[in-house]
Parts: C-alpha cells; structure tokens; sequence
C-alpha cells in the first residue's frame, strides 16, 4: 500500500487553476524530484500531500500512523528557547523516558516492599529507553547539526533571533532526527553550501524513509532521484529516472507532442478547406459529413512552453590582459580597533577572458573577498586592483540596491535612460511582460527581483561581470538561458555560486576558501571534484593500514577512470575510445539543452537519438573496459 495516494486532485486560487486532475502514489523508499516553472504550484502539491492544505477538489488518502517530515521553503519559529533546543525536541520521548529514568533511580530502595517490583519497571523503561536511540541521540544531534553547518554559537543563541537560513536547517536537523516514514522538503539545499549538499546527498542516500523533494539543484536531482514529477502548466507528467534521464525523456516527449499538433493542425486545414469549398456544391453532403466528423474531432492541445529569461549574448568591451591582480592580499575585517583576518589571499593575476569561480563553506569569507577586490572593504594587509578600461557589473546577492518603492520599469530606466517601448521591450526578455512593469519592486518574488537586478546588470554591458549568488530563486529554465548567456559573453567572469552544475559548466579555475586562505586550482570543476576524491581516499587508505599488510581496496570512481590510467597499459585504445565518447557525449548534451531552449524540433529529435545511442555504446565500452 502506498505510504500517500492523491486522487483527483485539483487546487486553484479564485479563477487562477494552479493544477488539477492529479492522480500520484508515493511508495516507501521513493526517491522522488518535483520539478517545473516558478509560481508552477510545486509548494501548494507539497502542502496538500503533508495535510498543511486542504485541495479544493479530490482525495488524499495517508497509511495509517505514517510519520512525516516536512521542511518547507521559509520555515517559521514561535519557539521560545535556543535553536539547539528546538532541535532536540525531535527527541521529546527519549527525553522524558530521560528524566524517569533519573528520578526512578533515585527512588530506587533495595530494602523496600516494592523493590522488585520498582526494579522490574525501571528496566522495562530502560529498554525503551534503549529502543529509541537514548544513548546515542546526542551524538547523533552533533553530526547532524556539524554536517549542515551550524555553529555551536548560532545554536545556542534564541530560536527566535535565527535568520532564515539558520531556521531552515535547523527545521532540516530536525525533521531528518525525527526519522519520518515520509521526508518532505521544498528547496532544501537553498541554505547549504557544498559542503553541506555533499553530506545531505551522503545522508539521504542511506535514509530508508520515503523522499519527495522539490530543487532546483540539477545534481542534487541527479543525485537523489530516481522519478522525476513534473509539475507543468497545472498538469503532473511522471518520468522514470534521474534528471538528467528526465531530460531526454522530456525533449523527445516535447517533440512527438509538437509533431502530433502540427499534423493535426494540417489535417483540420485540408478538411476545412474542402468544406468551405464543397459546401454548397454537388458534393455538398460529403463537406457536410466532414464538417460533422470535424467538429467531434477531440483536438490536441498546443504545447505549452516555459517561460525563461531569454537573451541574446551579451557584449562586452575589450580590456587589457591582466583584468584583477592581487599582492599581498589579507582579507577581514574590522571590529571596533580589532581587526578579524578571514582569509590569506595568494598573488593573483586573472586574465581577460578568464571565468573564475569562488567557492567553499558558507562563512569563510567569499562575500568579503569579492567586497575587498570590487574596493568595497579596504583590505586588511596588501592590494587588489582592477585594470584598465575595466567596466564592472556587480550582482549582489542581497539585491541590495532595489528600492522597494520603485515600480519595475523606474527600477530599470533609472540605471540607463532609454525610450519607454525599448525598456518594456528589454524587461519583457526577462519575462516582465505587460502590467507587470508598473507593479512595484516590493511585491515582487524572490525570483522577480533578481531577474530585475539581471536585467539592471546587462543593459550597462560590462566587461567583468563579478556575480554573487545569481542563480537563487531561479527555476531550471531560467538558469539554463543564464547559462547560455554566460557561456557566450565575451568578457572575464568572477562567480560565488553553490550551484554546481553552473560552477562545473562554467568556471575554467577555482579559487577555494578553506582554513583561513584561499587556493588557486588551475582546473575545472569536475577536475578539482576528482581530486578532492583521489586526496580523501588515499587520506583513507593511510589511515586504514597503519602496521597491516596493505590489502587490496576498491577502487574509487576517480581510479577507475580511464582518462587518469598509466598511459602505459595495453588498453589504451580502449581507453580513446572512451574518452571520445565521454566528450562526445557532453557536447551533445549542451547542443540538446540549446535546442530545447530553443525549440528547435528537428535538432531535438537528432539529437535525442544521437545522445542514446552514444550513451548505450559508451556503457558497452565501460562494461568491456571493466572486464579486462
């Protein structure tokens, strides 16, 4: 029996349908992603499926006793105490079985009447006691609470001072100690930074409960998911796999749907035109019988379209070779006469052209550091200078300088004057369309307003686009038409993003804040991702051995790799080969999401078969390789 069956069901706000007719099963052990458009009805179906909302039509039906977790976008806190004590309230049984089980030993007389008896009811609280984690609830709370980064200061402090991000992971540390048939989470790597997400990804790889999840994060999806719900244009489509399965799956689905349509659209011409022909001619009956055959015809539907933000590449003016340069640069700041040194800074000199990204912990320092190279905090030893004919566009991850007072459109033209249809024209590419421009910058969403601090950005058509967090609050879609911008501009980009897939895609370097400094890895993402691998298990393996016989261990993913084997080996034909198809099979994934992006029917269909038929021979090579 499933864990929760819905039946029918339907939820809209006044005249507004936000989805309906949904028939779903969530069965123990799922691993299900919802995904689709912002404003899509993704919360409203996470709401109704954990009973926080009532559907205005149809039936949810829940196993008896389930336990659930949900953990929504924005959770609220009416607590009272310290954090750490809100955490813990995921333990209240264990906790008063705690506190009888103190007060019973104390009571506790050998010499009394009763004392078999007290002894008896002791132990049987004991191993209850025992049967819920008693003795190790509490180090189970330290690595839970250390693995989504909360510091002991954030949580000893009250509940009710918190930002947002501290309550969503302490709602997350909770709702993951409760250990619920059913985890429900909206958005639940928002807050976290990698390394958080790794660990996240680990925890939850391993959890037997049930998790339906919505994200934006296209790995953690690859990651966690083995269903994808897709939550479009108020109608649930269900696809078997990961995202990445999804994808294809999706464009070839879009692309039989679109073919469907367009015939029938020509079918429904040629029988019109015969009937507006014949109509009143010797074949009047024939036009009549197709007329009356016509009008039961059941009609395809056109396919719905995403809207995404859409660009056009964006220009960038020319700059001298060396764009940023750094000596002796420390990172900090000042409290009062003390200063803080956050980070040690290596020499750096990044080049035009050059696409840098910043990642590491939250709380290390990565803000400061863009803030100290842009001269927005004077560093705390050394120099950080921008070059010559530099033209900085900066995106702030608070959206710092909108104005909530202002409309849309004021927001816009105050950053570059321009004729009224050609600013309309330009903030409808951001999907301001209409009336929306006139609305106010305070009423905006989280993912309106930074796609107004994108569109605000670009019109100045900077050479160093230094971006902090832009893909926050924006839906797939919108990231993907981000990502083709970025990947076509012209210029130097410095990015702070959790994002991997734009990280990976994008940045030809890193710069990593840890223990106090920053490292400069010459290499990709995927690239400093194996390494960290092949560090932690050779890290591992020295632990492991101490006196033993080293003993044979499994490879990890990075050994098995055949790009990173002895070049020596006698399968290095084997190996091009599989190389080759790796490479092939990347550029035919990018060439698919553009053409999905812009629907382009044919080259979807073209290359839906080439990625499957590159991927079923590169797992034919994998497998030979392996069995050498």
């Amino acid at each position: 029996m499933p864990l929760v069956s819905t039946s029918h069901l339907a939820v809209h706000y006044g005249a507004d349908i936000i989805f309906s007719g949904i028939d779903l099963d969530i069965n123990e052990r799922a691993r299900i992603g919802i995904v689709g458009p912002n404003g899509g009805g993704k919360t409203s179906l996470l709401r109704v499926l954990v009973g926080q909302q009532v559907p205005n039509e149809g039936r949810v039906a829940r196993s008896k006793d389930i336990q659930i977790g949900y953990v929504s976008q924005h959770p609220q806190s009416t607590f009272r105490g310290t954090l750490r004590e809100e955490i813990l309230t995921a333990f209240d049984e264990v906790r008063k079985l705690e506190a009888v089980l103190e007060a019973s030993s104390q009571q506790l007389d050998p010499l009394a009447d009763d004392a078999e008896e007290a002894g008896l009811r002791y132990a049987e609280t004991l191993e209850q006691y025992e049967a819920l984690g008693g003795y190790s609830y509490e180090r189970n709370v330290e690595r839970m609470v250390e693995g989504l980064g909360l510091r002991p200061e954030t949580l000893d402090a009250p509940a009710s001072t918190a930002s947002g991000g501290e309550r969503t992971r302490a709602a997350l540390a909770r709702a993951l100690l409760v250990g619920p048939d059913l985890l429900v989470l909206d958005e639940p790597t928002n807050y976290l930074d990698l390394k958080g997400v790794k660990w996240l990804e680990r925890y939850l790889t391993h959890l037997s409960s049930a998790v339906v999840l919505v994200s934006h994060d296209r790995y953690f999806l690859d990651s966690m998911a083995s269903q994808i719900w897709e939550l479009d244009h108020g109608r649930l489509n269900v696809f078997p796999g990961n995202f990445s399965k999804y994808r294809v799956l999706k464009a070839e689905r879009d692309l039989r749907q679109a073919k469907e349509y367009e015939a029938q659209q020509e079918f429904i011409a040629k029988e019109q035109a015969f009937i507006d022909r014949y109509r009143a001619g010797q074949r009047s009956r024939e036009a009549k019988g197709r007329e009356t055959r016509l009008r039961r015809l059941e009609r395809i539907d056109r396919p719905d379209l995403d809207r995404s933000v859409a660009l056009s590449s964006a220009p960038a003016s020319r700059t001298r070779q060396v764009v940023l340069s750094t000596k002796g640069l420390k990172v900090g700041y000042t409290d009062g006469d003390e200063p803080t040194e956050l980070l040690q800074v290596p020499d750096l000199k990044l080049e035009r052209g050059s696409r840098t990204a910043v990642i590491g912990d939250n709380g290390t320092g990565k803000t400061t550091f863009i803030k100290t190279i842009l001269g927005d905090v004077p560093p705390l030893e050394g120099s950080a200078d921008l070059g010559q004919s530099v033209r900085l566009g900066y995106y702030t991850q608070g959206l710092d300088a909108l104005v909530d007072e202002h409309t849309v459109l004021d927001s816009f033209l105050e950053i570059k004057n321009m004729p009224f249809e050609d600013a309309r024209s330009y903030l409808a590419r951001f999907l301001f369309q209409g009336e929306d421009v006139f609305r106010t910058v305070g009423v905006c969403s989280g993912g309106e307003k930074s796609r107004l601090a994108l569109a605000r950005l670009l019109i100045t058509e900077p050479n160093l686009l230094v971006l902090d967090e832009p893909t926050t609050h924006f839906d797939i879609p919108s990231r993907e038409a981000l990502e083709q911008v970025l990947m076509r501009y012209s210029g130097t980009i410095i990015l702070v993003s959790h994002d991997r897939h734009l990280v990976s895609l994008l940045a030809d370097s890193l710069l990593v804040t840890s223990s106090g400094k920053i490292t400069h890895f010459l290499g990709t993402f995927n690239e400093w991702t194996d390494a960290q691998q092949e560090t932690e298990a050779e890290s591992t393996a020295v632990r492991s051995q101490g006196n033993a016989r080293p003993t044979a261990r499994p490879q990890t993913a990075k050994a098995r790799d055949p790009k990173r084997r002895n070049p020596a080996a006698p399968v290095i034909d084997l190996e091009k080969i599989i190389m080759d198809l790796e490479d092939k099979l990347k550029a035919v994934e990018l060439q698919l999401q553009q053409a999905t992006l812009s629907q382009d029917l044919d080259a979807i269909t073209r290359l839906a078969e080439e990625h499957a038929q590159t991927q079923s021979e590169l797992e034919r090579r994998l497998k030979e390789w392996e069995e050498e």
